[in-house]
């Protein structure tokens, strides 16, 4: 039986029968005409242009041109006259070169004369076009994202996505790593983000936590006797979205023994040039640059530096050694610094109320102002140069390379990183304005040597600048109680462009050390024991030297295709409020089921 009756039995629906796919739309050429084929997927657009009916056919692979003329058989012309948007078809027929070939598609060159058609299913007109280059809104977008996903802008990455995932657990399984899942019901742990919480039935009061990383089990796992573990985890963080970033999200996880941070950064540069070469063909020198965190501070403001274009800052502070301007001499006083910006040959660009904006900018990220000076042919535009002495002005021009056409951009402050941190994102700012970015590049390098700790002026204690495991360096371990601010960490984090795509660290594997760590970040010994007790526990039997990172999968393939946010590359992303448009998630529950896990709600009106 080739059809069957829908339930209202007003129609006929057609079944594949004896019809099998046997090629993709998109995978057909010149090589393949002549051939009988088979293929299926769903109406992209028809087109009736009497007595010649042209419809366009999408599967996952693209999308192929079926013709229908007076040759055709009748019933199939009659069924061809009836296709709408996004029917659900299969057909057979014979592959021919077109007579209009277009450059549009990939396979346009050819062309599909259909001789037998089945309906599979109807489709009513969709609420917005399936087709790129449409302007709908992003709600209306995910609430069908069933639609949305369809269109090959959007299915593509999700497709690509998948390569990646290939080419990643293909290159670990070559280098000796075993695949191993960790639970995603855990212990809830007191550092890091906001966690989620999942009640549990049959422990009243109790609470399971979803994963924010697989850290403490890879570390157990290592523990366990396996030199190199890999995941691909689902991991979870209760904290607000933005651009990159997901309260769900996918982690490139992988952790190794008997290895130092060398061994660790060499290996996962030969991931990034496979999956680079494999996935978009592009070939990736390494070995990465290496770059201390004082020094992206330094030159670039960020510990994610986009190393892709110039304005570096530099350290303009003893230019300003005893200057008699108030405002500088208040920070010198104060042991800060002064860091300034040479946007060459920009005068022309950068209007004094383009300027004024980027003090705005500044000021978001923590300064008290930008001062500046705009240096034409017409004369000097400056904000603070009328306060200094000749010297100091002829000093300041020698230290940035300044010349006539250059804008001089300066920052002060007590806090050397914060006026660091707000040229930085001046720097990016006037980039981005003024297409100083190459798109085309891929710079890559490794951020090192990371402060160990970072205070905290609301939890008025030291914290963990990554997580209370990772491993001081060698020379700083005697400071780790005596001067958390001095100690730098066996860290690292690989940056592309400007956003840090992976990070980790080797860890700690003397129990003896990893007490006086908890000691630094203010754990009691009763604290520490509730939310570690087995790891240290574990660690009473021998531990290796062991190390790892970890890579958001999402944002690495935002980053390889270039899109500007992890929504793109992902197949259900939740929106701004943590929902899910198309399913209704979070949804309020029923009060048997809160009843049946011991919780009520008490929630403000």
């Amino acid at each position: 039986m080739d059809y069957y009756q829908t339930p209202e039995g007003d129609r006929n629906m057609e079944t594949m029968g004896n019809l099998r796919r046997t090629h993709y739309c998109g995978e057909v050429s010149m090589a393949n005409v002549g051939q009988e084929m088979t293929v299926c997927g769903s109406i992209a657009r028809s087109r009736d242009k009497g007595g010649i009916i042209f419809a366009d056919l999408r599967d996952t692979t693209g999308i192929l041109q079926l013709v229908f003329d007076e040759d055709t058989p009748k019933d199939v012309f009659a069924k061809a006259e009836s296709l709408k948007s996004e029917y659900v078809v299969i057909c057979r027929g014979a592959l021919r070169e077109r007579a209009a070939k277009t450059d549009k598609i990939a396979t346009g060159d050819v062309e599909l004369y259909v001789s037998e058609l089945r309906i599979l299913s109807e489709a009513q007109t969709p609420p917005f076009e399936i087709r790129d280059g449409i302007n709908v809104n992003d709600e209306l977008r995910l609430r069908y994202r069933y639609l949305d996903l369809r269109r090959p802008s959007v299915h593509e990455p999700i497709v690509l996505r998948s390569k990646v995932c290939q080419v990643i657990r293909s290159y670990f399984c070559d280098n000796h790593f075993c695949e191993i899942e960790t639970p995603t019901l855990i212990k809830s742990t007191p550092e890091g983000a906001r966690d989620y919480l999942v009640p549990s039935r049959l422990q009243p009061g109790h609470f399971y936590a979803l994963p924010q990383s697989p850290q403490l089990y890879k570390q157990i796992l290592m523990l366990s006797g396996f030199d190199r573990y890999f995941q691909i985890a689902h991991c979870y963080r209760d904290e607000d979205l933005r651009a990159d970033r997901q309260p769900e999200f996918a982690q490139v996880d992988e952790e190794l023994s008997f290895v130092d941070e060398n061994d660790i950064m060499t290996i996962n540069e030969g991931l990034i040039q496979r999956l680079w070469k494999e996935v978009l063909g592009v070939d990736v020198q390494t070995p990465f640059v290496r770059m201390p965190w004082d020094e992206a501070m330094s030159r670039f403001g960020s510990d994610k530096p986009d190393t892709r274009f110039g304005l570096e800052i530099q350290d303009v502070t003893e230019v300003f050694r005893g200057t008699g301007f108030k405002p500088f001499a208040a920070v010198l006083e104060a042991g800060g610094s002064i860091r300034a910006i040479n946007a060459k040959g920009m005068a022309d660009k950068l209007s004094r109320k383009n300027i004024d904006k980027l003090g705005e900018v500044a000021k978001t990220y923590g300064a008290k102002g930008l001062a500046f000076s705009r240096l034409t042919a017409e004369g000097t535009s400056s904000s603070f140069e009328k306060f200094l002495t000749e010297e100091e002005k002829a000093n300041l021009y020698r230290v940035l390379g300044a010349e006539t056409g250059d804008v001089l951009l300066l920052v002060s402050d007590a806090d050397w990183v914060k006026a660091c941190t707000a040229l930085g994102q001046v720097r990016l700012d006037v980039a981005r304005k003024h297409d100083m970015i190459d798109p085309q590049k891929f710079n890559f390098l490794w951020v090192v040597d990371f402060p160990l700790f970072e205070y905290s002026e609301e939890e008025g204690r030291w914290m963990a600048m990554h997580h209370p495991f990772t491993l001081p360096r060698a020379e700083d371990i005697d400071k780790v109680e005596t001067d958390p601010g001095a100690c730098h960490a066996v860290a690292y984090d690989i940056v592309l462009n400007g956003v840090e795509m992976g990070g980790g660290s080797m860890r700690i594997n003397d129990p003896a050390l990893q007490d006086r760590m908890f000691r630094a970040l203010g754990f009691t010994e009763e604290k520490a024991r509730e939310s570690f007790g087995f790891l240290m526990d574990a660690y009473k039997y021998g531990a290796p030297p062991h190390g790892g990172m970890a890579y958001g999968l999402d944002r690495m393939v935002m980053l390889m295709l270039g899109k500007g946010s992890i929504r793109d590359v992902i197949a259900f992303p939740k929106v701004q409020n943590g929902g899910e448009p198309m399913s209704g998630a979070p949804d309020v529950v029923d009060e048997q089921q809160l009843k049946d896990l011991c919780i009520s709600l008490n929630i403000d009106k």
